[in-house]
Order: structure tokens, then sequence, then C-alpha cells
């Protein structure tokens, strides 16, 4: 009698898979929102030379205009906690946009340090939620194998905000007035909002499909384990 020693082949490397369009619009939108979102946070400092004399403000009230969208961004997350589950993704995203998009204009017409700090609160409260909620769409649109490439294209509008970002903003700034720069964003955040409306797709109908679909990949990708795949596919339905 011999031993047999039983060794499951190695499955092999899963094919990359490419985008849809949809797919691809999807995390170009997303990408947009983030931008947006930290750009309009991180504008403020590089234009605190322009600001503090056309509103005649010290420095330590442009730092709490600065702190203002921090403060109330931390707030909203902690608040969002509660009930973000609770709605589809797409309402929740345009909800908190929208609201976003307004305290982004209240900054670009404001002629005194009163009605720059409200908008900066403004925006902070609903622009603080954007993050989680694109990365949960994330979650819940892409299959485990394309969430990594997802993440990273989306993720690149961080160092875009940085890198062309800051610098047009500054250039509007220098050429106009430091209301362009937030009006520039109002523009690009508008644009956002149609096409998130009219293009993207309520998540609670798509999530359902993005599911058995990476079940199904799952099974394909390793069939010596589809009977226990398959159980665990049954109690997740």
């Amino acid at each position: 009698m011999t031993d047999r020693t039983l060794v499951a082949p190695i499955a092999p490397r899963e094919r990359k898979i490419a985008f849809s369009r949809y797919q691809s619009l999807l995390i170009v939108l997303l990408a947009l929102t983030q931008f947006t979102i930290i750009l309009d946070f991180t504008i403020m400092s590089p234009l605190g030379a322009i600001m503090m004399p056309s509103l005649n403000i010290t420095a330590g009230q442009f730092g709490v205009a600065v702190s203002a969208y921090a403060f109330s961004a931390g707030i909203s997350g902690i608040l969002a906690a509660g009930f973000a589950d609770r709605f589809d993704r797409k309402r929740l995203l345009l909800f908190f946009y929208v609201g976003f998009t307004l305290g982004t204009m209240l900054c670009a017409m404001a002629q005194n340090y009163h009605v720059l700090l409200l908008g900066r609160i403004v925006t902070g409260l609903f622009g603080g939620v954007i993050g989680s909620v694109v990365l949960a769409i994330m979650t819940d649109l892409f299959p485990l194998h394309m969430r990594g490439r997802v993440m990273g294209f989306v993720q690149t509008a961080f160092g875009a905000s940085q890198v062309l970002g800051i610098p047009a903003g500054l250039f509007l700034a220098n050429h106009w007035n430091w209301h362009a720069c937030f009006a520039a964003i109002v523009g690009l955040s508008i644009v956002a909002i149609i096409v998130i409306t009219f293009a993207m797709q309520p998540v609670e109908e798509v999530v359902v499909f993005a599911c058995i679909t990476s079940i199904y990949v799952e099974l394909n990708a390793h069939p010596l384990s589809m009977r226990k795949r398959e159980d665990q596919a049954l109690i997740v339905v």
C-alpha cells in the first residue's frame, strides 16, 4: 500500500478583462468627483496670499476658514455612517454632490469673510461624505478581480488635483480673481452632476448582476472547489 498525495493543480492566472464602456464612463465620472472634492479642499491654502488682502482678514481668520472644511467634513462623516447604507448609492452621491456644489458656489460668490466661512462649512458637510460613497460604489459595481485597477484609476484624481488643479486654479486667480477658481470647480461639478443624473444607473439594479458575475468568474477560475463555491453562492443569494 502506497501513500497517495493529492495535489491540486495551480489555477491559471486570470486573464485581464477589459472594462466595458459603461464601466469606463463610471471610472472617469468617479475620478472627476474625487478631483473636484480634493481640489476644493487643497486650493484654499495656495490662495491665502490673494484672499486675505481681498477680504481684509487676518491669517488667523483665514486659518479658521481653511479648518472649517475639515471639521465639518469629520462631523458629517460620523453622522452619515448611521444612514448611508439605507439609500441607493446614486441618490446618495447626487444629494451630497449637489450640496457640495452649492457650498462651493457660496465660496465663489463670497464678498466677505462670513459668507466664505459659511460656504466652507457647507462644502465640508457635504463633500466629506463623497469619498466614502465613491468607494462604496466601486465595491458594489465592480467584481473583486477589477477593484484594484478601478481604485488605482480613481485615486489618480488625488495626484491630478495637486499637479494640474492647483496650478490651473492659481492661474485663474492671478489673471482674474480668486472667485474664478471656485467658479471653475462649480462648472466641473455641474458637468459631473448632469452625467451622474442621466448616464449612471441606479446602483441597486446593478449590484445583483455584478455579484452574480463575480461568483461566475470565481467558479470558473477554480473548478476543483466548484461544489463548495456553489454552496457559498446559494448562501449569498
